[in-house]
């Protein structure tokens, strides 16, 4: 008789909870954050250079109690916020008249294209002189970087609209405002998205970009502020506030996809 196991076969490895593997997630942190550990220890650096996980949780115990941390998290997050509203939508009127004129994509395409041509940090000092080193300045970086991924999804999507079905609309005389609610949003909305999605987590990067350049808060203001104190482990919390926050947003609009395209025959499968 054989009395090898086959876990493969064993009814308790089958449960949802293992097929789905949402344990996954936890437990690669776990390994993550053992794997840190043991490198501070066998490396043995000294606590300004790689401080061990349990310095960074003290450190973050105390930027929360002090509130530094949600003051600066809070500003970060307005600026992404509010550069990603400006940029999506801005992205999102000139992707459809682009998409729209062939003549307009000719004449605004090279500069377009040109405008990514330049790195943010770049542009970011100009921005922070002309526009002072407010919130202005950092919502308008955020909302240049969000800006082109958003612009191209945006033509890419409604130009992918099927052409038999716009003859459809066409044949039924549709007007332009309803071609544009009942074919074209539809159609172009899951590429829209995509580009909302790499625009949301570039929206935080910008932040900081400008933060970095020139400010009084914000999460890049306290890694300036802990860099030239030799807090690392602030340095480490205020870089795992910005991963967290990348994630929410990355997050919610992974939300409003599965409620805006609920329609889609795969999402209904599962």
């Amino acid at each position: 008789m054989d009395t090898t196991t086959d876990f493969s076969k064993n009814k308790f490895w089958q449960h949802p909870f293992f097929r789905r593997g949402p344990w996954m997630v936890p437990l690669t942190l776990i390994a993550a954050v053992a794997l840190w550990q043991a490198l501070t220890v066998w490396v043995g650096f000294p606590p300004f250079i790689l401080p061990g996980p349990g310095l960074v949780w003290l450190r973050l115990l105390r930027a929360l109690a002090d509130g530094s941390l949600l003051r600066n998290a809070w500003t970060t997050l307005q600026e992404v916020l509010l550069g990603l509203l400006l940029g999506s939508s801005l992205a999102t009127v000139l992707g459809y008249l682009l998409a729209k004129s062939r003549l307009a994509e000719r004449l605004l395409a090279p500069y377009l294209v040109a405008s990514q041509a330049v790195p943010t940090v770049a542009i970011a000092p100009l921005l922070v002189i002309w526009f002072g080193p407010g919130m202005a300045s950092k919502v308008l970086i955020c909302a240049l970087i969000v800006f082109f991924p958003v612009l191209v999804n945006t033509m890419v999507g409604l130009r992918a609209v099927p052409e038999n079905l716009r003859d459809l609309m066409y044949s039924l005389q549709a007007t332009r405002w309803q071609m544009l609610h009942y074919l074209e949003v539809p159609a172009a909305l899951p590429v829209f998205l995509g580009g909302l999605r790499i625009g949301a987590t570039l929206s935080v990067i910008g932040a900081v970009v400008g933060e970095f350049v020139g400010a009084d808060r914000g999460l890049g203001f306290l890694i300036n502020v802990a860099r030239g104190q030799y807090d690392t482990a602030l340095v480490f919390v205020a870089i795992f506030t910005l991963i967290v926050m990348a994630i929410a947003l990355y997050g919610i609009v992974l939300l409003l996809e599965s409620r805006l395209l609920a329609w889609q025959p795969w999402r209904q499968q599962h």
